[in-house]
């Protein structure tokens, strides 16, 4: 589960995989007497930006929360600019996502996309599908709990199948159901715009991530602030419930005493 690769210049530890709430495009815009859609617009600048360097400097997956099951229920218009957003950044990186080697999935409820924003994103991943470089997941209409919702009703359609004993599920069982379950869990988990939860992502994937939380709205999210993140995490010490060497007291040489 810990990461393996050090990076003197960071520090410590290399998070091979980050995951990113990317919060705080409205508020970036109001901030500055702009309507909501060009903190989006801006906000996309900031995905070309961190995901070109996080794949230049060997992350192996970088996964965004680019849009929730909860955000469907924002204002109509902002909700079609959104879709429109994604499906032109979709046709325009695919020069930048093919130069760096990227790799395009997508996680979530993806039947509820209008169909022109479904068949973009579904030819880029077509395209990126032979690059082997690092795997850029985007998690749109994502809830955690919808992913764990769907997951458990495959698993309860399968036993009444037959094809599923129930009293074989574990945790391995139920991960097998979920959206991707062969990418490794996030290490390193960024929220912008300075809010203190995790919003209904990855609940079951982030169960030792790190987090990271910075003031910066997402459209001001850049390189350097990448950056101070990835070296906050190289300085944390990650034991996964257990204990490092140095932690582990010496054995007492005092016997207990039991007492009645």
């Amino acid at each position: 589960m810990s990461p393996t690769v050090q990076r003197p210049d960071l520090g410590g530890p290399f998070p091979e995989h980050i995951a990113i709430i990317m919060d705080g495009n409205g508020r970036w815009a109001t901030e500055r007497g702009m309507p909501r859609i060009f903190g989006h617009r801006e906000g996309v600048r900031s995905v070309r930006e961190v995901t070109t360097e996080c794949a230049r400097m060997g992350v192996k997956s970088l996964t965004l929360y680019a849009f929730s099951e909860e955000n469907w229920k924002r204002p109509g218009q902002e909700v079609t600019y959104l879709m429109r957003l994604l499906r032109v950044f979709m046709r325009r990186e695919r020069k930048t996502l093919m130069k760096n080697g990227v790799r395009l999935r997508c996680i979530g409820r993806l039947d509820r996309l209008p169909a022109a924003s479904l068949d973009a994103l579904r030819e880029t991943e077509a395209l990126t599908a032979d690059n082997d470089g690092m795997l850029l997941r985007l998690a749109l209409s994502y809830g955690s709990r919808a992913e764990m919702a769907d997951a458990v009703r495959r698993m309860a359609e399968e036993a009444r199948a037959g094809t599923l004993d129930p009293a074989s599920i574990d945790e391995e069982t139920l991960r097998a159901y979920l959206y991707d379950p062969t990418t490794p869990d996030p290490d390193l988990v960024i929220r912008t715009a300075g809010e203190m939860r995790v919003s209904n992502f990855l609940l079951w994937q982030l169960s030792y991530a790190e987090l990271y939380v910075t003031p910066f709205c997402w459209p001001d999210f850049r390189r350097d602030q990448l950056l101070g993140a990835m070296k906050e995490f190289a300085s944390r010490r990650r034991k996964f419930g257990g204990l490092e060497q140095e932690d582990i007291p010496a054995a007492s040489t005092e016997s207990v005493e039991e007492t009645t």
